[in-house]
């Protein structure tokens, strides 16, 4: 059985593949009334789309979605709202090599083991391309939750890490990294435009804040808010780990230094002094900002000759053509804050179904 349906309240499930004649979601679950039309959606999606600088693929997909369903007269009908999304510069020759051989790091292998038989286009369902569909399934999410603020950035390439002091939350939109700092920004130009020209490619950690999610959304046990974003995160092409707050660093502190203390807020409500669990405690939102972290693999699909298998088991050696990202984490961030934006969404219907 495969699964492409996401969420349990607020659900999409999202179709097509990379070298297909188009791709998109089906939203369901969605409440009636909000306000949605192509224009709300299309912002999200030309953050994502490809081909924007030359640090990224140069695919020229326009990525322009259309509604299918689900909207009349600019609102929500509560009913399923169907998204498509044409694919329009697709070149399948470049993966007449990966036909026959297996592309090592990439999912190429693991779909022959599974069902036999995989569409090499591109990946197929594999490829990264899939992710526009989750973007814009977002951009109806984030419309139910217009009291979240959702922001993400990287924090690292290839192992060059920002200087948090120097963070500029402006500074993200102005360069093609999705970077808050100008200074390893720059650095940065230097280290992917070396990747690209290697034949070679870098991973990427991608952090991802969301402020203004109330106290109380998730749910002990099965349903935890951390464990659905962790879940979300790793369903993410080339996501190969995932940090709640601080993460793996947790396990270096001590008991004191790790919680998060608390003093008697203005409004009632408590002033934390640290937010070490990333806003969420056992499983449920406690107010502070929702702090997740991801990271991303080098891209698998590269220039550089690798040893590999083809279908029949005899030795081979693969070197990747087409147009490819020398830095998948690129153009992850806004598919990070997609899916932060989907399980929020719902977990706010689920919040609101149990407590009312």
């Amino acid at each position: 059985m495969s699964f492409n349906t996401f969420g349990r309240m607020f659900r999409y499930t999202s179709w097509g593949e990379s070298h297909g004649p188009a791709l998109g979601a089906v939203v369901d679950g969605c409440p009636p009334g909000i306000a949605l039309s192509e224009a709300d959606i299309q912002p999200w999606l030309d953050k994502r789309r490809p081909g924007t600088s030359r640090f990224t693929t140069q695919r020229r997909e326009p990525d322009i979605v259309r509604i299918l369903s689900g909207v009349f007269e600019g609102r929500t009908t509560g009913t399923p709202i169907s998204l498509m999304i044409e694919n329009v510069d697709q070149r399948s020759k470049d993966y007449a090599n990966v036909a026959v051989a297996y592309r090592p790091g990439h999912a190429d292998y693991a779909y022959d083991a599974k069902y036999g038989f995989r569409d090499p286009r591109g990946g197929g369902r594999s490829s990264a391309r899939e992710t526009a569909a989750r973007v814009a399934a977002a951009a109806v999410a984030r419309g139910v939750i217009p009291e979240v603020r959702i922001r993400a950035y990287l924090t690292e390439i290839g192992g060059d890490v920002i200087d948090r002091a120097a963070h500029d939350d402006a500074e993200i939109d102005r360069n093609p990294f999705f970077c808050p700092d100008p200074a390893a920004a720059a650095r940065w130009e230097v280290l992917v435009d070396a990747a690209r020209k290697a034949g070679s490619s870098l991973g990427a950690v991608v952090e991802c804040v969301a402020e203004g999610v109330p106290a109380g959304w998730g749910a002990p046990l099965y349903a935890k808010l951390d464990g659905d974003l962790a879940g979300a995160m790793m369903s993410i092409n080339a996501v190969k780990g995932v940090e709640i707050g601080d993460g793996f660093a947790a396990a270096r502190l001590a008991g004191e230094g790790n919680a998060d203390a608390m003093r008697p807020g203005p409004d009632g409500r408590p002033l934390f002094l640290a937010n070490h669990a990333g806003g969420i405690a056992g499983g449920i939102a406690t107010g502070q900002p929702v702090v997740v972290r991801v990271a991303l693999k080098p891209t698998s699909s590269i220039l550089t000759p690798v040893e590999t298998i083809d279908r029949t088991g005899a030795a081979a050696e693969i070197a990747t053509k087409g147009r490819h990202d020398p830095c998948v984490g690129i153009r992850a961030a806004p598919v990070v804050e997609a899916m932060m934006a989907l399980v929020l969404a719902d977990h706010k219907l689920l919040h609101r179904g149990q407590i009312g």
